[in-house]
């Protein structure tokens, strides 16, 4: 590539980047990113990024002189009938696809909402040996020969001693000109993380609060593993009876039926037994607070303070309004909130809602 087309191209890029952080948080709420994740990239269309045009004025001279009048039709002559709808006198809407990997996203979202850099529980870490190969040795196997620097020492050898002939450049290393790549072992701590989501699917949980549910766990999935090397999610879907599913299916699923909410912290205590103790673990639950009974709001309360809290860095407890759901479910909750200090709750009205229930639950002091 040019390298005046190179440095246009990137401050192009730079421009379109800025245009996706000066909307982000329209983008947030846009449940159509969730589905173009692809591999490591997510596809953002741009529509208001005006592409370069043409100004034409009076000229003397140059491209475009010739033949005709004023007013005279270029090219193909248009035939009555074609074309559709009715003239008008606003610009077209021009839209541009730019990707961008999801650590790039990642770091935006956390600008914009101005996330913090999460802290990992000291317990929870843990030592990652891992070697490189940065030095240059005279003794090693000759898988690792490394054939520049000896034929570089071959070379000086046979100058040193006036046997070099560069008219017949011959040169034959012997033992002690052999190099090789020597390896240097580093120590690293390194925090895994694990986090589960849970997801009210009863009945009174319509498709726009599941919308609501999937559109932030993508967002918080993003920025949490923009945090930790190791991210392993894992998904809960429940009405009266809870189960596990794989990502497409808490993505995709519309099942509905009664709520028993304790049956997904029975589960979630069920992985946390399973679990990897040095794992760092966010447990992040949506519903709409419309449990079955107050009997089994006080057993969520019991499993929380017994079971989960003792053993997770955060639980996330995010209610999403729903005309059809009493909502009752988060006064039991928020009993606990203030009491520790790893559980936060969040009430999410519409869409418009995500950024800030993103932001409760990431707060700087947590």
């Amino acid at each position: 590539m040019d390298e005046k087309i190179g440095r246009d191209y990137e401050r192009f890029k730079k421009i379109v980047r800025g245009k996706i952080r000066e909307d982000l948080k329209k983008h947030i709420i846009q449940g159509g990113m969730v589905g173009k994740q692809g591999k490591n990239k997510v596809t953002i269309p741009i529509p208001t990024i005006d592409l370069p045009r043409f100004k034409y004025g009076q000229i003397d001279e140059g491209v475009g002189q010739g033949e005709g009048e004023e007013g005279d039709i270029v090219g193909k002559e248009a035939k009555d009938g074609e074309g559709s709808g009715k003239a008008g006198d606003n610009d077209g809407e021009h839209t541009i696809e730019v990707e961008v990997t999801i650590e790039e996203l990642a770091d935006l979202l956390g600008e914009a909402l101005q996330l913090p850099k999460l802290k990992d529980s000291d317990k929870k870490n843990i030592i990652e040996e891992h070697a490189k190969y940065t030095s240059i040795s005279k003794v090693g196997p000759e898988s690792l020969r490394h054939n520049k620097r000896t034929f570089k020492q071959a070379l000086k050898r046979e100058i040193s001693m006036g046997n070099y002939d560069p008219d017949n450049p011959i040169i034959i290393p012997v033992r002690e000109d052999k190099r090789y790549r020597s390896r240097k072992i580093y120590r690293t701590e390194k925090a895994n993380a694990e986090i589960i989501y849970i997801m009210d699917i009863s009945g009174s949980m319509g498709d726009e609060q599941k919308e609501i549910v999937r559109i932030e766990s993508f967002w918080i999935d993003t920025w949490l593993n923009r945090n930790y090397d190791g991210l392993k999610s894992r998904f809960i879907v429940h009405d009266a009876r809870a189960k596990e599913v794989d990502r497409y299916t808490f993505f995709h699923t519309k099942e509905s039926g009664g709520t028993m909410i304790s049956s997904s912290y029975d589960l979630v205590c069920d992985i946390l037994s399973k679990s990897d103790q040095n794992d760092n673990i966010y447990v992040f639950q949506f519903s709409d607070g419309d449990n079955w009974s107050q009997e089994d709001n006080d057993r969520c309360v019991y499993l929380l303070e017994e079971k989960i809290l003792p053993k997770v860095n955060l639980f996330g407890y995010g209610q999403v309004y729903s005309p059809y759901g009493s909502g009752e479910f988060i006064k039991s909750i928020d009993e606990l909130v203030g009491v520790y200090d790893n559980i936060i709750t969040s009430k999410i009205q519409d869409k418009s809602g995500i950024e800030q229930s993103i932001k409760d639950f990431f707060k700087p002091e947590k």
